[in-house]
């Protein structure tokens, strides 16, 4: 049986994600940008999942994860992204991570692990 979160509408978080980075100054811009960097949709492909209620499993299901996640590092809710065995809770966990770090004031290229030039 999976955890609960597996079977909730990305819709019905999302939100939450927009309030926590707003709320420090960030933009949905960035927090989409964010998301599309991690899953490889685009745009209009995201708003697409959003406005069909599509459940993190099956979103996470049709995402192409960017090979930059696995520099994907730290804790979320005291628990090291890195060590969730579970496949499906580590990319929920990466996100949640990447909304932490953007919410923190992170700059996005930062954020989006992009190598220093």
């Amino acid at each position: 049986m999976g955890h609960r979160i597996f079977t909730t509408a990305v819709a019905d978080v999302y939100p939450h994600y927009v309030t926590k980075v707003e709320r420090k100054g960030r933009t949905r811009d960035e927090l989409d940008a964010v998301t599309c960097w991690l899953t490889g949709f685009d745009a209009d492909e995201l708003q697409r999942h959003l406005a069909a209620g599509t459940t993190f499993e099956d979103f996470f299901a049709e995402a192409r994860l960017n090979p930059g996640a696995e520099l994907i590092t730290g804790s979320v809710c005291g628990v090291k992204v890195q060590e969730v065995e579970d496949p499906l809770m580590r990319r929920i966990r990466y996100l949640d991570k990447l909304v932490d770090e953007l919410a923190k004031g992170k700059a996005l290229e930062k954020v989006l692990r992009t190598p220093a030039a």
